[in-house]
């Protein structure tokens, strides 16, 4: 062992004891501890006696199984240091200083590179050992302890083995067996694994972990929430878990951060219990503060797209609202309207025109190009509204719409080229000339009756729309090319 790697060892060994022991401490507060989720019926578990025994036992089998820090040392450094350097240097000589000066970095991801360890021990299916579940429960408990870094992202495939009772890094499901694989058989029939299977006991010891959080400072709160967010996704563990009822408890919190980490929620619950779901965005909704009014209207497009109409209530709300961030996110939302109904959402547009907030109506212009395509004629007269409003922004956003629209469709564009203010549309003569020098003045002569109607400049290309179906005749190798190169230019 060099001399660099060795001093760091023994900085980081020391640290490592130290945190071990305040983190034990920290994990054994409450007590007792849950019961192992698997055992051996040969030796039945014992429980600790005394929080201060395990903690003694945790840090003489960390003095004892040298072999297991030095293994989990290399690897933690090989994934941290920057790699700026030849394959064959050590990273203990060439990266000594900037080791010593993230000693803390390494002790942390080591303290959890041991307790997945410990882990993996009391869930060896062949011999669990009940002393490393005490131990592993405990240190996981107290790591917990910040809503960032290891304890969100390690932390959480900790709880989900705890509740499978499986070992870490057990893959859960399976993939789909295809032909990328090589040896796929397409006539073999292989059971597929889709889903998690809860284990009893390990649910309950997952939700002590859960409880302990939840009824713990702020930081802690927010670690759970980070940890429910990600489990989310795991369907399976949603109600042996009591995922529901904890976001209920936690809607309410005093602590408006902590609240505000439910909303990032809401989305997969109203997946997996729409009633459920809407009932906690109820909740979170008729709370006041600026940041959770903020952050639901950050995620209402969410809301939309999994609840409906059920929706539109907040979305009314919100546009009332004096926050200018609120009316900003919601009225970008207003187009989601059109996949409920379009009239409904043209009709909203046609009330945001005399919104107070300049924003507001900004907004609406977001929603144009798919308004003009469903209402080609504009008989809302909706885009002579906000050109004639005055605003600069909504005129600078509508001006590439207009110009775009002359280019492909100059019927639709001298329908609405009348009803705009004349001394308002010098700027899009401008830009008009400053793209193709004259097409204004075809347009001026239009308006004077002293010319036609000018043509369009970009040919239109018929949108090709899938019936589902095979066609008859298959197009000719080359001519589909061709057309792909006409149509990515």
């Amino acid at each position: 062992m060099s001399k660099s790697r060795d001093a760091i060892a023994k900085a980081t060994f020391e640290l490592v004891a130290t945190q071990l022991v305040h983190a034990l401490e920290d994990g054994t507060k409450v007590w007792p501890l849950p019961p192992p989720p698997m055992t051996d019926p040969d030796f039945p578990p014992r429980q600790p006696e005394r929080d201060q025994a395990l903690i003694a036992q945790g840090l003489s089998m960390l003095h004892a199984d040298v072999g297991m820090f030095d293994r989990h040392l290399s690897t933690i450094v090989d994934l941290i240091v920057p790699h700026r350097m030849n394959l064959s240097d050590d990273p203990f000589e060439v990266h000594q200083k900037w080791l010593k000066r993230r000693t803390n970095v390494v002790a942390q991801r080591m303290l959890f590179c041991i307790a997945t360890d410990w882990l993996a021990q009391a869930f060896d299916p062949t011999a669990p050992n009940t002393d490393r579940w005490w131990l592993a429960i405990a240190l996981i408990n107290g790591l917990a302890s910040k809503p960032y870094g290891q304890p969100v992202h390690q932390g959480y495939h900790l709880v989900e083995s705890i509740a499978l009772a499986e070992r870490p890094g057990t893959w859960h499901t399976q993939p789909m067996d295809g032909p990328q694989n090589m040896g796929w058989n397409p006539n073999a029939v292989v059971p597929r694994t889709t889903t998690v299977v809860a284990h009893d006991t390990g649910v309950d010891a997952a939700r002590w972990l859960l409880n302990c959080l939840e009824n713990d400072e702020l930081d802690r709160r927010l670690l759970l929430l980070e940890w429910v967010r990600l489990l989310l996704e795991r369907p399976g563990l949603v109600e042996p878990l009591g995922l529901v009822d904890l976001l209920v408890r936690r809607s309410q919190d005093e602590s408006e951060e902590v609240a505000s980490k439910v909303i990032l929620c809401l989305a997969r619950l109203l997946e997996y219990d729409l009633a459920q779901g809407l009932q906690i965005a109820e909740r979170l909704h008729q709370r006041k503060e600026s940041l959770l009014r903020r952050g639901m209207a950050d995620v209402l497009t969410r809301i939309f797209r999994r609840a409906g109409w059920e929706a539109v209530p907040y979305l009314d709300a919100m546009l009332q609202d004096e926050d200018e961030n609120v009316l900003a996110a919601a009225s970008a939302t207003v187009g989601d309207l059109k996949f409920l109904d379009h009239d409904v959402w043209a009709d909203r547009l046609v009330t945001l025109l005399d919104h107070d907030s300049p924003i507001v109506r900004r907004n609406i212009v977001l929603s144009l190009r798919d308004y003009v395509e469903t209402y080609p004629d504009d008989e809302r007269q909706i885009i002579p509204a906000l050109w004639n409003d005055g605003d600069e922004v909504v005129q600078v956003r509508l001006r590439e719409l207009l110009m775009r629209m002359d280019e492909i469709h100059p019927e639709r564009f001298s329908k609405h080229l009348p009803m705009l203010k004349p001394e308002r549309l010098e700027a899009l003569w401008i830009t008009m000339d400053a793209r193709r020098e004259g097409r204004s003045q075809a347009w001026k002569d239009w308006l004077s009756d002293n010319g036609p109607l000018p043509e369009s400049i970009a040919p239109i290309q018929e949108i090709h729309h899938s019936i589902g179906e095979a066609p008859d005749e298959l197009p000719d190798l080359a001519d589909a090319l061709n057309m792909l190169d006409d149509t990515l230019d």
